[in-house]
C-alpha cells in the first residue's frame, strides 16, 4: 500500500521515532502498511494499521490513526452511531461531544478528552484478540464498581489480518489527580488516604471473583505446581541478576554477594501451603495507575471523593494471553508495596525532599490493614502467615525485575530496590 498522506519521509523513519513504538532498540527490517480504512473524506480521516518486521523474523503492529480536531469530532459520531467501515466497528451508543483536546506527552498510548466528560484511549500497538483493559472495564463497570472510570464505548477491527481491539472510551474524571504525582506533592495527604486505596483494591479484586458462571474471571484453584513454577522462575531471575552485580557499587553493598542467600530465603518463602484462588489482576498495578478525587485533607463535613483506579491493560512487555492470565491478587498487592518503597525514596531523588520519616511503613500498614479487612477471603491463603509469605514472594519477584531495570536504565535509582531485597532478607520467615 502507498504511505500514508501525514507522514514525511520514510515510514520506517518515522515510525522509529515515535514514543509510542516499543521496540526502539532493535533493529527494523521494514515497515508496511497492511490496512488502510477510510473513515471520513471530509474532514479527512484516515486509519491505518502497519506492521514493523524485525531482522529476526518477529513482528509487531501499529494503529495509525492521524487527524484534527474535526477529524477526531468524526471518530465522536461514529462511537455514538455504533456502525461499521470496512471491518472497523463502534460500539457504546454514546456520542462524545464538546471541546477535543489531548492528554500530556504521548507515551504508548494516545488518550483525548472531550468536553472534560469522557476520555478515549487509542491503543497504538494492537494485538489479536480482546485488549484485557476492554475486558476488564466492561465487567467492573457492568457490576458498578465505583473506583473505576466507567467504560462508555469502543471500536475494533475484525477482518483478514485479526480481531482485535483498537480503542475504549470511559468517563472523563475532571478534578482528579495522578496518585504517584500526589505522593511525592502531598504525602501526608495521600497517607491519610491510602487505607481507601487499600480498601478499593479488595474491592477490586472481590468484584473481579464474584463472577463463577464467567470462563474468562471465574476463580481457579492454585495447584502445587503453578507455585513451584513461580519459584523456579524468580529463582532464576535472582541468579541472572546476581551473576552480573558491577562488584564495586556503593548502592549494591547491602546485597553484594548475597545471591544465595536471596536463594535460600525464596525457597524457605515458598513452603507455604497452596491455597486462596487465581482470579484476573489489574497486573500492573502502582500509585501511577490510580486518580484521587477531591481534597487530601477533607475538612469536617466536606466531601472526600475517592479513589480510580486505571490502566487496566497489564504490563506492556507481556504478551497479551499472558496479560489475561489468572493470578493471585496479592501479585497486585505487592505491586502497590513496592509502589510506596518508590515513592518514598523518589521525594528525595527527584526533589531533594526527603518524605516524611516512617512514611512507606505508615503506607504499607494502612493499605494491608484496609485490603485485608475488604477483599474477599477466599482468594487469600488459609491465615496471615501464609498469605505473609506468598506476598513476600511477589514483593521479591518485583523487587528483582526493579534491580535489574534500574541497572540498565536508572542507576541513581538503583538503592531502591536493593533497600526492598535486603528488607525481604532481614524479615523473619514463620515456618
Amino acid at each position: 500500500m502507498s504511505l500514508p498522506d501525514h507522514i514525511d519521509g520514510p515510514l520506517e523513519e518515522w515510525v522509529g521515532q515515535q514514543r509510542w513504538f516499543a521496540s526502539k532498540a532493535r533493529a527494523v527490517a521494514s515497515v508496511n502498511v497492511l490496512e488502510s480504512v477510510t473513515l471520513s473524506d471530509d474532514p479527512a480521516l484516515e486509519l491505518e494499521l502497519v506492521e514493523a518486521r524485525f531482522h529476526a523474523g518477529t513482528h509487531e503492529l501499529y494503529q495509525l490513526l492521524p487527524g484534527d480536531d474535526d477529524g477526531l469530532r468524526v471518530l465522536a459520531r461514529m462511537l455514538g452511531d455504533e456502525g461499521q467501515i470496512d471491518g472497523v466497528s463502534f460500539h457504546g451508543g454514546v456520542e462524545p461531544t464538546g471541546e477535543v483536546r489531548a492528554i500530556g506527552a504521548e507515551q504508548s498510548n494516545s488518550s483525548i478528552v472531550f468536553g472534560e466528560q469522557q476520555v478515549l484511549k487509542v491503543f497504538r500497538r494492537v494485538e489479536p484478540g480482546v485488549n484485557p483493559e476492554l475486558e476488564m472495564l466492561r465487567f467492573l463497570s457492568a457490576r458498578g464498581f465505583a473506583a473505576v472510570a466507567a467504560l462508555t464505548g469502543w471500536y475494533d477491527y475484525s477482518g483478514e489480518l485479526m480481531q482485535a481491539t483498537l480503542g475504549v472510551m470511559q468517563e472523563f474524571v475532571p478534578d482528579a489527580r495522578d496518585g504517584w504525582q500526589l505522593a511525592l506533592e502531598d504525602p501526608l495527604g495521600v497517607l491519610a488516604r491510602v487505607p481507601e486505596l487499600g480498601a478499593a483494591t479488595g474491592e477490586m479484586h472481590s468484584v473481579l471473583a464474584s463472577d463463577p458462571g464467567d470462563p474468562a474471571f471465574a476463580p481457579e484453584e492454585p495447584s502445587v505446581e503453578a507455585l513451584s513454577l513461580l519459584t523456579a522462575t524468580i529463582d532464576e531471575q535472582i541468579e541472572r541478576v546476581f551473576l552480573d552485580l558491577p562488584p564495586e557499587s556503593a548502592a549494591l553493598a547491602p546485597i553484594q554477594g548475597r545471591g544465595e542467600e536471596v536463594r535460600d530465603r525464596l525457597q524457605l518463602m515458598s513452603h507455604v501451603g497452596v491455597g486462596g484462588r487465581l482470579i484476573r489482576h489489574h497486573g500492573d498495578y502502582h500509585l501511577g495507575q490510580t486518580m484521587l478525587s477531591g481534597p487530601t485533607h477533607p475538612a469536617a463535613g466536606e466531601t472526600r471523593s475517592g479513589w480510580t483506579i486505571l490502566d487496566f491493560e497489564g504490563e506492556p512487555a507481556r504478551s497479551l494471553l499472558e496479560r489475561r492470565r489468572k493470578r493471585s491478587p496479592l501479585r497486585d498487592v505487592a505491586g502497590m508495596l513496592r509502589s510506596f518503597a518508590y515513592a518514598a525514596s523518589a521525594s528525595e531523588l527527584l526533589r531533594g525532599d526527603p518524605a516524611p520519616e516512617g512514611w512507606e511503613e505508615q503506607a504499607r500498614e494502612g493499605f494491608l490493614a484496609a485490603y485485608l479487612e475488604t477483599v474477599d477471603q477466599s482468594l487469600l491463603p488459609a491465615g496471615r502467615p501464609a498469605t505473609d509469605k506468598l506476598l513476600a514472594i511477589f514483593e521479591l519477584e518485583k523487587a528483582v525485575y526493579e534491580l535489574r531495570y534500574e541497572l540498565n536504565n536508572r542507576p541513581e535509582w538503583v538503592p531502591i530496590p536493593v533497600a526492598g531485597i535486603a528488607r525481604l532478607l532481614q524479615e523473619e520467615v514463620s515456618t
